[in-house]
């Protein structure tokens, strides 16, 4: 739906009032163009009159008269009406009939002037309550060029200004001189754009760093989406005059408020009504109060690289996906799966460890590789006693040896190597079991993004929401049917409603910060998530559905129970550690137990060189200058400080924590098994119920909404309604990502996840309870 401006600009007409009062009316209308685009809004606007008037007048409508953006025609359209007998009353729209009619000293004929009068080219005087001119009155909705561009400059720092207006325009408006003054003012250049239609505009934006449409009313959406996209790929911050429906797709920002049609047509018909009843329309009121907020364009601002200021937020609303446009990756579930396991640091870690483990094998092992070393010596004595040594000390000498040490059998080696490689295992099922809790904890790190990412999208929906009871709020003010209080109660919902959509979106983005940590990303890398639906997408070919129904169905759900159980403690790596933990333990127990009799066995060898002896007390070389041994060592440790007994003690009771763990975590599996399957349960009966509660409360909020209007109900009754839609609507969003964490929970204890399973898998988890089933009767 376009600005109220455009809609009138182009607005058509076939057809006829009718009533059973005496009295005839005929309303003519003034239009800038035609269109049949228009004919249905001129229907609301035709049943509207028709309503207020009731039965004081028969309405009739007339012609049509579209001047095509032409001054003498317009006036020449005027005069004709002013001619034309059969009309009563004149309905004048646009900005061409603005300025024909403004100028007229003398109104012949009650005539209603409407359109968005820009108080910066138009001098009216803002302090009047009417018109205070005989036969005639105007219905202003607030708009300026000075406040669009000061907005826009608060907004955005822009230099060089390109200000786009209807080509026809600067021929019968003082633009150039309006604008000149208020943007010397602001301290920025400007340059005026005519087009005619989206390419003009194109080839004539070189040069500018920002963009001001001020015109535009009679293009069209998929026009202005043109304009947009063309804006955003060439990064050019843009303004619009126009309403927010041009900003929804894809322009950046407006001032103008969200435009309710309903107040604008009511207004006219009172106004018809007050002159069919006698009332002058120099007495009428003429302003339509509406609060001109700021509406910005999330995702355009990212695209363009417009950082939205904190102390602008309160006074923004905001409109758009809010998705991450600047996503350099998007992630699925699996995508989170499979990354986390290759390059999250903590796994990275554990690898480490399971890495140090199998050095511990390697270097229990190397007890049974040989010890060799080589020693030289090189030695002077005192000349003195070299001399009466008889040859055997000279006074210089040197010599070498090698020593070779082979352990051939030991009990505490070959147990060491057996707790190693035990060890070792358990260390590898630890890792086993990290890497199923880091699977997880991305998951639900996914899963807590889709949540909060569907949560602003909500909130920000509920915004607009509020913005809409306010309007109905500020409609009965004027009725006189609401106090100021409602308004104003509307008013704090607003700003709170404001605050809590900002909050939600700062809890979006820390979420995508802890799951880029847990990806190991750079914390401000940017991502997005793929929604997850159950049976669509990735998870359409999995038996999520087929489980759930095992559980939600009170037959099998004991069976399937026990057989879940079973399948987790048959897998379970936690179980799998502390069993090989016990497997040492055993070991251990066996060697300081008849193992410390178990004699132990090596072999030992040397071999000796005198290389060179001379000075005093020296001797010819003699005949023999080397020699070697070999030795066969048997040790059987007897009595060793208690200290076997004393280990053995020790084995005894690491063995009895080992199996008190043990029994724990069987306990824990259990109950884990059970909190996942009563959690699965109760977000079955979420989805379905959620779904029931949101009918119901959209229902209920819009019945509230009309009976509000009308005077029926009170503001609080009201606000209950519009707060317990909010919280269906998210209960409702968030149940299916609920269901589907909740069984990736149980999937964890089961020891292996189905998205990361192959279809063969899958299916034979299913047999197995088949044959469970089989065995059990």
């Amino acid at each position: 739906m376009r600005n109220v401006t455009a809609l009138f600009l182009m607005l058509f007409i076939t057809g006829f009032g009718f009533s059973q009062s005496a009295k005839t009316v005929t309303i003519s209308i003034l239009a800038d163009k035609t269109s049949e685009e228009m004919e249905g809004l001129f229907t609301q606007l035709q049943n509207e009159i028709k309503a207020v008037v009731g039965q004081d007048a028969t309405i009739l409508f007339g012609e049509v008269l579209g001047n095509g953006f032409d001054l003498q025609s317009a006036q020449s359209n005027y005069e004709s009406l002013i001619n034309d007998s059969s009309t009563d009353i004149i309905l004048a729209f646009g900005t061409v009939n603005n300025l024909v009619i403004t100028k007229q000293t003398v109104h012949k004929k009650p005539t209603i002037l409407f359109g968005a009068v820009n108080s910066d080219l138009v001098d009216i005087d803002p302090n009047k309550q009417s018109s205070g001119i005989d036969n005639f009155t105007y219905l202003i909705t607030s708009q300026s060029y000075k406040k669009d561009l000061q907005t826009f400059k608060s907004l955005y720092d822009y230099q060089n200004l390109g200000i786009l207006v209807e080509d026809f325009l600067p021929t019968v408006v003082p633009l150039k001189e309006t604008l000149d003054k208020e943007l010397t003012k602001i301290g920025a250049s400007f340059e005026l754009v005519p087009f005619g239609n989206v390419d003009d505009i194109k080839n004539s934006l070189e040069g500018f760093d920002a963009v001001y449409l001020a015109g535009g009313f009679l293009l069209t959406l998929d026009e202005i989406k043109e304009l947009a996209d063309f804006l955003i790929a060439n990064e050019l911050p843009s303004f619009t005059a126009t309403n927010i429906d041009d900003v929804s797709i894809g322009l950046l920002a407006t001032n103008q408020a969200k435009e309710n049609m309903n107040i604008f047509f009511r207004r006219i018909a009172l106004d018809i009504e007050a002159i069919v009843n006698g009332t002058n329309p120099s007495k009428l009121p003429i302003f339509l109060d509406s609060d001109n907020n700021l509406t910005v364009n999330y995702n355009t601002a990212e695209l363009v690289g417009v950082p939205i200021k904190y102390s602008l937020i309160t006074t923004i609303d905001f409109v758009g996906d809010f998705k991450n446009v600047l996503s350099k990756r998007t992630y699925t579930l699996l995508d989170v799966m499979k990354e986390v396991t290759e390059n999250n640091l903590s796994l990275q870690s554990e690898r480490k460890s399971v890495a140090l483990a199998k050095q511990e094998v390697k270097t229990a092992k190397s007890n049974y590789y040989p010890n060799v070393s080589a020693n030289a010596t090189g030695s002077y004595l005192d000349p003195r006693v070299a001399e009466i040594s008889g040859g055997q000390n000279p006074e210089y000498s040197t010599n070498g040896s090698i020593v070779l040490n082979q352990t051939i059998f030991s009990e505490a080696a070959n147990a060491n190597i057996a707790i190693q490689k035990n060890l070792e295992k358990a260390q590898q099922e630890t890792y086993n079991a990290a890497e199923l809790d880091a699977i997880l904890n991305a998951s639900t790190a996914y899963f807590n993004t889709l949540i909060l990412k569907t949560n602003v999208q909500i909130q920000a929906q509920n915004l607009e929401v509020t913005e809409k009871n306010l309007q109905i709020a500020e409609q009965n003010y004027e009725a006189g049917q609401a106090s100021k209080t409602d308004v104003l109660r509307f008013k704090s919902e607003r700003a709170q409603n404001t605050q809590t959509l900002v909050e939600a979106g700062n809890q979006l983005d820390q979420a995508f910060y802890g799951l880029n940590q847990l990806l190991n990303n750079p914390i401000d890398y940017e991502i997005d998530v793929v929604d997850a639906e159950l049976e669509e997408g990735l998870f359409k070919n999995y038996n999520y559905k087929r489980i759930g129904g095992l559980i939600d169905d009170p037959t099998t759900r004991k069976h399937f129970v026990a057989f879940l159980i079973e399948e987790a403690k048959n897998v379970a790596p936690e179980l799998k550690s502390l069993d090989y933990n016990l497997k040492a333990n055993e070991r251990s127990l066996k060697l300081n137990s008849y193992g410390r009799f178990v004699p132990t066995l090596g072999l030992q060898g040397q071999y000796n060189r005198d290389f060179n002896q001379w000075g005093v007390g020296s001797i010819p070389a003699p005949t023999l200058n080397d020699n070697y041994n070999i030795g066969l060592n048997v040790s059987i440790p007897i009595f060793q400080q208690y200290q076997q007994n004393i280990n053995k003690q020790t084995a005894l009771i690491q063995q009895d924590q080992l199996n008190i763990n043990k029994e724990n975590t069987q306990l824990n599996i259990e109950r884990n098994v059970n909190d996942a399957v009563l959690n699965i349960i109760n977000e079955i009966a979420n989805i379905e119920l959620s779904k029931v509660s949101e009918e119901t409360a959209k229902e209920s909020l819009d019945l509230t909404q009309s009976s509000y209007l009308n005077g029926a109900v009170p503001i609080t009754q009201l606000l209950d309604a519009q707060r317990n839609y909010l919280q269906a609507r998210l209960s409702k969003a968030n149940a299916s990502y609920n269901f589907l964490l909740s069984f990736l929970q149980m999937e964890r204890y089961l020891g292996g996840y189905l998205l990361l399973h192959t279809e063969t898998e899958n299916q034979e988890f299913i047999q197995r309870f088949g044959e469970f089933m089989l065995n059990r009767n």
